[in-house]
């Protein structure tokens, strides 16, 4: 009897939870984010002032999501919403939503950043020998969305972020400049959260044993762009490579002595698996749609120091 009561008196509490969360963005404006990243940075600036709609859920890839209609209608209530700025869907959807929705206001935050090309080759040795000069700037990133030649994950980049908070912060004042001074503060905070971040991240990767990594998908272009280092896509064009580009990867993963592979959340283990086991190097999943941003840039950091179980969660 104990146990049924106990049950029931969690539910009503978890209930009564939910119903407080919500009654707290009643009558509340709304904004709309592509990623959890943004909500995350858009919290920082702007409190409780107002109610933040993500569209992209964690475990998804933000570049061929497709929001579902509930997520749509409350982007169409916003009166900002967030891009990212070169992610697969967002052109199409932020068209619509200009078109049926005219009073929304849609803010590029990528704006005034250095983007990358991305890279339409294969992993052939010529072409790998050929960039290897330029290989400590990450410019040897493969198959990075070839089909907009634009890698979009300005995110992983703590030097990026510093451009794109302002583009947040500006567009909020303009919105409502009555809490401007709250809205400057609260922006202020997070830069020096995110300056800090950088930090860290350089005292971490300063001693590590090796600057090359391999990732499934290449999603840390900007972050090896800033901190010296060489990513390696297994991806191959949008799709999964063949067995000879696995055997060329394992070749250069063996010349660079690298012991470390990345896959996001919600991607498949087996190619990364299959050349971890011929390497003997460690799969590291890592979420780089976490809402936690700066934890897991740091995280990320650390495995690559040989320092990860400070950071693992």
């Amino acid at each position: 009897m104990q146990k049924y009561l106990y049950i029931i008196l969690l539910s009503a509490l978890t209930l009564a939870c939910g119903s407080g969360t919500r009654n707290n963005n009643e009558g509340k404006r709304m904004l709309t984010v592509t990623i959890e990243p943004q909500r995350y940075f858009l919290d920082q600036i702007v409190g409780n002032a107002f109610a933040i709609n993500t569209l992209v859920p964690p475990g998804s890839s933000p570049e061929t999501y497709e929001p579902a209609p509930s997520v749509m209608v409350d982007m169409a209530k916003s009166d900002i919403y967030f891009m990212v700025g070169d992610l697969g869907f967002e052109n199409a959807w932020s068209k619509r939503l200009a078109e049926n929705n005219p009073n929304v206001a849609i803010v590029n935050c990528s704006e005034g950043i250095e983007r990358m090309e991305g890279h339409d080759h294969s992993h052939d040795q010529e072409h790998y020998h050929a960039h290897d000069h330029d290989h400590h700037h990450g410019d040897i990133t493969a198959h990075v969305h070839a089909h907009s030649g634009v890698d979009p994950h300005v995110w992983s980049s703590p030097r990026a972020v510093k451009v794109l908070v302002r583009n947040m912060l500006d567009a909020v004042v303009k919105l409502d400049p009555d809490n401007e001074e709250t809205f400057r503060t609260n922006f202020d905070t997070l830069s020096v959260k995110i300056e800090r971040t950088d930090s860290l991240i350089r005292d971490l990767l300063k001693d590590a044993p090796s600057k090359s990594f391999i990732i499934y998908h290449p999603a840390l272009g900007y972050f090896a762009r800033d901190y010296g280092l060489h990513q390696i896509s297994i991806e191959f064009e949008g799709k999964s490579p063949s067995p000879s580009q696995i055997k060329e990867i394992v070749d250069v993963a063996r010349k660079e002595k690298i012991n470390t592979i990345f896959i996001e959340r919600g991607f498949d283990t087996k190619n990364a698996s299959v050349i971890a086991q011929e390497i003997g190097a460690e799969v590291f999943e890592i979420d780089l749609l976490r809402y936690e941003w700066d934890e897991e840039l740091l995280r990320i950091a650390a495995i690559l120091a040989h320092k990860a179980n400070e950071y693992l969660r």
